[in-house]
């Protein structure tokens, strides 16, 4: 569902083209009574645009993940429980399933070092570069309540950033403590209209959204690793991060961006979506990689685009009950 494209996202998809672990490790914890895939060792073997797909794939489930969890909120305040329930199992399966194949398939995880770098090379952009644009076009076009956020972004980024270095010192020459987590500053999300004029501030919002739902994907991604590895500090550090993307960054963001709505409306934004990736996106993707031999990721793409269209089924059926 809701496959943009993003700077930071296409940063990652260059690094991680260019330097896909030999060895990946694994994606996310596995949910109650499920074990975690086993590592692909031939990531690396996959064509560019196969790559390129997996790519779009994971920042789609990242972000899928992070907005039902809204949709699901609102629904609990809407007294829709079945409704908040099915947001949340469809977010579950968006993170824990399709996200996690996808990363594991695409090699998206290495050692621990390697891992810090890339999250540093993510964070110093989005410090130094991106949310500092942001900020001063939204100044520009007169969304002064999206300039603060994006430049206490910009200044958070720069924390996380610091933290990695230290962690990434401690981590290639055993000496030293891996800094503490940070906490999140918890933003609820209620349903409302956006809060910013500009169709400028519209789109970095856009982008801003996606790239801290995937940020939180990738953090869990390298905190079961860490955990895996048995550095339980570097995993209680990333676990925090990720909760500051997703609980302060993306939930702020969605607050101006206007995010969520009533719940048929949100109902309905999830059928256009799901269905789009259950006719459209997936069967593309797969058809691409199976026109190039990656065989192992067209079969991924053909049954997450079966799961999609569950879920669109899912989704308009409750929709249709509240008619």
């Amino acid at each position: 569902m809701f496959r943009h494209s993003t700077r930071t996202f296409v940063v990652g998809l260059c690094a991680l083209a260019a330097a896909a672990p030999a060895a990946p490790a694994l994606a996310l914890v596995a949910p109650a009574g499920g074990a975690p895939p086993a590592p692909h060792a031939a990531a690396r073997a996959l064509q560019a645009q196969t790559l390129a797909d997996l790519a779009t794939a994971m920042k789609g489930a990242a972000y899928a993940h992070a907005v039902y969890g809204l949709f699901a909120a609102e629904a609990d305040r809407q007294d829709l429980p079945a409704v908040g329930k099915l947001f949340r199992s469809t977010a579950q399966t968006e993170l824990h399933e399709h996200l996690r194949e996808a990363a594991t398939l695409a090699g998206m995880v290495g050692g621990n070092a390697a891992n810090l770098r890339q999250a540093i090379e993510g964070e110093t952009y989005e410090h130094e570069v991106m949310y500092r644009r942001f900020a001063e076009e939204a100044r520009q076009d007169g969304d002064l309540e999206a300039a603060k956020l994006f430049g206490e972004i910009a200044a958070d980024e720069g924390r996380h950033r610091d933290a990695f270095r230290t962690a990434l010192a401690v981590v290639t020459t055993g000496g030293g403590t891996v800094p503490a987590p940070p906490k999140a500053d918890m933003v609820s999300v209620p349903a409302g209209m956006p809060k910013v004029k500009a169709a400028r501030t519209k789109a970095n919002l856009d982008t801003a959204l996606h790239g801290e739902g995937l940020a939180h994907a990738k953090y869990m991604l390298f905190a079961a690793h860490a955990r895996q590895t048995g550095n339980a500090a570097l995993a209680r550090l990333w676990e925090g991060t990720a909760e500051v993307e997703l609980r302060e960054h993306f939930a702020g963001e969605a607050v101006l961006a206007g995010l969520v709505r009533e719940t048929g409306e949100n109902l309905r934004m999830a059928v256009t979506g799901e269905r789009d990736e259950a006719t459209t996106g997936y069967p593309g993707f797969a058809e691409r990689a199976t026109a190039v031999g990656d065989g192992a990721a067209a079969r991924f793409f053909r049954d997450t685009a079966a799961d999609q269209a569950r879920h669109a089924t899912a989704f308009q059926e409750a929709l249709d009950r509240m008619s």
